[in-house]
């Protein structure tokens, strides 16, 4: 029997700046229960070091408004948006969330597995 979640992508969103280390564990343990559940899960943090990471944005607003607007786009693509806790304190996830409804994404809240 396939699983009901194969072939769908789902989008991790949750505070990462002023968090140790980015909140890099709550998004990997998330990503890891997501894969578990079947999803094809688009992880922000990769986005993100793919722009050179904290290194690169630091201090370069047009930098980080780049990687943020990055990460948005790849919402628009996917079949839900998985919301970390503490996604309410996040201007990204907020934003993320805000792109998501517009194009009809189901919202997961975070309640088990990877909740930062």
């Amino acid at each position: 029997m396939a699983n009901e979640n194969q072939e769908r992508a789902i989008y991790i969103a949750g505070p990462m700046r002023g968090k140790e280390n980015g909140n890099f564990k709550a998004f990997r343990d998330a990503e890891i229960w997501l894969e578990g559940k079947g999803w094809n899960v688009i992880n922000p943090q990769r986005i993100s070091t793919a722009f050179g990471g904290d290194y690169f944005i630091q201090g370069h607003p047009a930098r980080l408004d780049a990687v943020m607007k990055a990460e948005r786009d790849f919402v628009k693509y996917c079949d839900a948006i998985y919301l970390l806790k503490g996604w309410e304190c996040s201007e990204g996830a907020k934003g993320e969330l805000a792109e998501a409804i517009r194009n009809g994404l189901e919202i997961i809240v975070g309640d088990e597995g990877g909740e930062g």
